[in-house]
């Protein structure tokens, strides 16, 4: 039976920065060993950080020169995709065994995106995924993706897939993946709400896959030292809530509140056959006589020389 260990770290990015949150992540690796986990999923911008509540300086129509400040630091703060961080990850996956989806801030040339990033124990670095819509105002600080990343790759646990916090609730990219043929699916997140739970288990439910979601945990502002605009000084800035549900709906593991941990779940893919008998979102049920999707994976720069 082809049953495996699946986990979800629940941390957050430290104030030190990208060096002491690596550093972090990596003294989870007896952790990972002893746990038997075959893939580890971590939360959206680990490597990076969310800066939840910073408004970089912007108002409708200008900029202010302390907001260019902000963003040179956190500029400073993101990751090259491939880069010294990136070895150390995939060092991280050959020692424990298990295979890694992480989210980080990569910087490519002078924009950043929100990625996830895949690691195999035996290839290192395999893939990466660029969240293709980042919400409200993240757009001030991310680029967008294109379809060029949208990889569904083989794994020791199945096939697996990552979208990253709300791209999850975009109908149309899930069918993309689901008909990818996704088994596992992973959703780095930093949402902590309830109705970030309802998604996760509609999510498997529909895919009729297991969904595995890292969520970053943060301390409240209070206790950061900081000042949060309309944010409550005592309320954790970030709640986690790190979730693990089957293929219908139900939750294996979590959700993980009030601070950080290694979240962890049996599978068996054998029970995504059972699970897809009445309803096979992109088979029997998908009505391709009434509804066609069609998805552009060519990479879109912003400049292509032609010889």
């Amino acid at each position: 039976m082809p049953k495996s260990i699946v986990a979800a770290l629940q941390i957050g990015a430290l104030p030190g920065g990208k060096d002491e949150t690596l550093e972090q992540i990596l003294s989870y690796e007896n952790a990972i060993v002893e746990s038997g986990a075959a893939l580890v999923v971590m939360p959206e911008a680990l490597l990076g950080g969310y800066p939840k509540g910073e408004g970089f300086g912007t108002q409708l129509g200008y900029r202010l020169p302390e907001g260019r400040e902000a963003f040179a630091r956190y500029f400073a703060n993101a990751i090259d995709v491939p880069g010294v961080e990136t070895e150390a990850l995939a060092g991280l996956s050959a020692r424990t065994g298990a295979t890694l989806v992480i989210g980080v801030i990569e910087r490519a040339g002078s924009t950043l995106y929100c990625t996830a990033l895949y690691f195999d124990p035996q290839a290192g670095l395999v893939a990466r995924h660029r969240k293709l819509m980042p919400t409200g105002t993240e757009r001030l600080i991310w680029g967008k993706g294109d379809g060029s990343t949208l990889p569904v790759i083989d794994s020791q646990v199945g096939r697996i897939g990552a979208l990253v916090c709300w791209e999850n609730m975009m109908p149309l990219l899930r069918t993309a993946m689901y008909a990818k043929g996704v088994e596992v699916w992973c959703a780095p997140t930093v949402d902590e709400r309830e109705m970030w739970q309802v998604s996760m288990r509609h999510i498997a439910h529909e895919g009729r896959c297991f969904v595995v979601s890292a969520c970053q945990v943060q301390d409240s502002p209070q206790a950061l030292g900081v000042d949060i605009a309309n944010w409550p000084a005592d309320r954790p800035l970030i709640a986690g809530g790190s979730v693990i549900v089957g293929p219908m709906g139900d939750i294996l593991a979590g959700p993980l509140r009030g601070g950080p941990g290694l979240l962890t779940a049996e599978i068996d893919t054998d029970d995504l056959v059972r699970a897809r008998y009445d309803f096979d979102v992109v088979g029997h049920y998908a009505r391709p006589d009434v509804f066609e999707l069609t998805v552009d994976e060519r990479a879109k720069p912003g400049v292509r020389f032609t010889a």
